[in-house]
């Protein structure tokens, strides 16, 4: 039996500093490996924010080192689920992608608590999107077992 490709996921912002970067580091730490994980941003900025970089840092998640990447249309293209936090209508949507947006708050210029919430919010979300992909993953292995086994 083939092995079943990885998932993979994008994160969208526009600044590609605060959320998109906390959601795509969370992914790769509850995934394991399992999952496909990029981040961008419409509009990306010079630098992650800092105070994003502080939280995550706070749960053993480091951040430093990452820079901000503008969306191109490969990475939709490229990518199974889109998860957009804030961009609207600027993220390209191409059929058969899983699209999200999470309404989540903007870090940018909140103080630590604010961006901690924030932190802890993605944490949750992302949470639930490893489950759903797990959950994907393993109901795609069962139907291509079953279809191995009518051979």
């Amino acid at each position: 039996m083939a092995a079943i490709p990885r998932a993979s996921v994008l994160f969208v912002c526009v600044h590609n500093a605060g959320r998109s970067q906390m959601a795509a580091a969370w992914l790769r730490h509850l995934s394991q490996g399992r999952v496909e994980v990029r981040s961008a941003g419409t509009l990306p900025a010079e630098q992650i924010n800092p105070q994003a970089v502080t939280a995550m840092s706070e749960v053993g998640i480091d951040l430093l080192g990452l820079t901000p990447r503008v969306l191109t249309p490969e990475m939709v293209k490229s990518s199974d689920y889109v998860i957009t936090m804030g961009c609207g209508d600027t993220c390209p949507v191409f059929p058969g992608k899983q699209y999200r947006d999470w309404a989540l708050q903007d870090p940018a210029g909140q103080g630590l608590d604010v961006v901690r919430r924030i932190r802890d919010e993605i944490r949750e979300r992302v949470g639930d999107l490893v489950a759903e992909i797990d959950r994907n993953a393993h109901a795609a292995d069962i139907s291509g077992r079953r279809a191995d086994d009518a051979a």
